[in-house]
């Protein structure tokens, strides 16, 4: 079954869902671009690890020391007596366990020098939230920033804080970042909602060299499809992270309407 969103599907942004969603974007864009590319540059997937203790950092729980289900009792006399105390049945808790994340990006890549001409960042929501990962990211886009490497940053999801930009005029629910090395401080950005198709945009290269436009929406559809992602999908339950209550109505008589529900 195809993809029956218009645009971004937010099914997708569920938090299972969403780490095949990535990597089966970036080798989609990799396989896209790489022969539009050719012969001057190359597209390379490249990887980023990232050592990070989740949302739940701290310890959920603490045994409790108290005796459950004791009884009230006569009170006796006092005795000289010692008396052991009562063993205290052990609490199931949860530990903060280190998780490492790999994340993939594209590297748009000169072949006559090898320089990095184009950086393209899929955000994941480890870059959404405070911590390592945002961190992390956040100084490798500072150098980006400060260097005459193009950077394409694609945001498909709601939750989370997106990444800094200035005079953006208001929120959207995605975003598509294209900041041209030779341009900044501007760029351009492209937001969007959940019922607007996925805006297309040109890859930016070295001056006077064709750009290939990237039609993500197309991509994102074939990713849909070749994964099988509607025999993963439940649409009968509402979509994970939740939506506002004007976009929920929007999604329910959408997929009523395509007789997925």
């Amino acid at each position: 079954m195809p993809n029956p969103f218009a645009g971004m599907n937010p099914y997708l942004e569920h938090p299972e869902i969403w780490p095949g969603v990535h990597h089966w974007l970036i080798v989609e864009l990799a396989r896209s671009l790489s022969p539009q590319l050719r012969p001057k540059y190359r597209v390379a997937v490249e990887v980023r690890l990232y050592e990070t203790i989740g949302e739940q950092s701290l310890l959920i729980g603490v045994p409790d020391l108290t005796v459950k289900g004791s009884q009230a009792t006569t009170k006796q006399p006092m005795s000289n007596v010692a008396v052991a105390p009562s063993p205290t049945q052990p609490k199931i808790v949860e530990v903060p366990v280190p998780e490492t994340i790999k994340q993939g990006y594209l590297e748009v890549r000169e072949v006559a020098t090898g320089e990095v001409v184009t950086v393209i960042e899929i955000l994941s929501p480890v870059n959404k939230r405070s911590g390592e990962g945002r961190d992390q990211y956040e100084t490798k886009r500072h150098k980006i920033f400060g260097s005459s490497t193009h950077l394409v940053e694609i945001d498909l999801l709601r939750k989370g804080q997106p990444m800094p930009v200035y005079h953006s005029n208001g929120q959207t629910h995605y975003l598509i970042l294209v900041s041209r090395g030779d341009c900044r401080p501007q760029a351009d950005l492209y937001a969007f909602n959940l019922p607007d198709t996925i805006p297309s945009f040109p890859l930016p290269l070295k001056s006077g060299d064709e750009e290939p436009v990237v039609d993500l929406q197309v991509l994102l559809n074939n990713v849909y499809e070749q994964a099988s992602y509607d025999l993963a999908i439940d649409y009968t339950q509402e979509p994970v992270p939740l939506l506002l209550a004007d976009d929920l109505v929007w999604v329910n008589t959408l997929l009523t309407e395509q007789q997925v529900r």
